[in-house]
C-alpha cells in the first residue's frame, strides 16, 4: 500500500471535531448508535457539537490524529463497570468511534466521572 495524504486523512478526523456531540463511557464495546447511547452507556459528557475533539494533527510516528476534550464532569446515569468510551453525534444518531479504556472504572448512579483526553489516530503507511 501506498502513503496517504494529510488532506485525505483528515477528511475522515473531521467528523470526529465537527460532528460529535457527546462522549460516553460504557460496560461493553458498542458497534452501534442505540448502544452507545443507551444499551450500554453509563454516564455521558455532553460537549456539543465541535467540543468534542480538536482538529486534525500530525501524528508520530506517522498519520494523522485528532486528540479528545478531558472529561472532568460527566454524569453517571447508571451503576457499573465501565469498560470503553464512545463518541456519538445525537444529532444524526450516529456511533462514530469507540475504544477501550485503560482500565475498567466501576462507576456509580449520580455520580461524576472523569477521562482524561485521548487520541484517535489514522496512519499514513502500515
Amino acid at each position: 500500500m501506498g502513503k496517504l495524504e494529510s488532506r485525505v486523512l483528515d477528511m475522515g478526523l473531521d467528523v470526529l471535531d465537527t460532528e460529535a456531540t457527546d462522549i460516553v463511557i460504557c460496560s461493553a464495546m458498542p458497534t452501534s448508535y442505540a448502544e452507545a447511547n443507551a444499551t450500554y452507556a453509563l454516564g455521558r459528557k455532553v460537549f456539543g457539537a465541535g467540543a468534542c475533539f480538536g482538529s486534525p494533527a500530525d501524528a508520530v510516528p506517522n498519520g494523522r490524529k485528532v486528540v479528545s476534550a478531558a472529561v472532568a464532569d460527566g454524569m453517571v446515569e447508571a451503576s457499573g463497570d465501565a469498560t470503553h468510551w464512545a463518541a456519538i453525534d445525537t444529532v444524526n444518531t450516529r456511533l462514530l468511534a469507540a475504544g477501550e479504556l485503560a482500565a475498567a472504572v466501576t462507576v456509580t448512579m449520580g455520580n461524576d466521572f472523569t477521562l482524561g483526553s485521548f487520541e484517535i489516530t489514522v496512519p499514513d503507511q502500515p
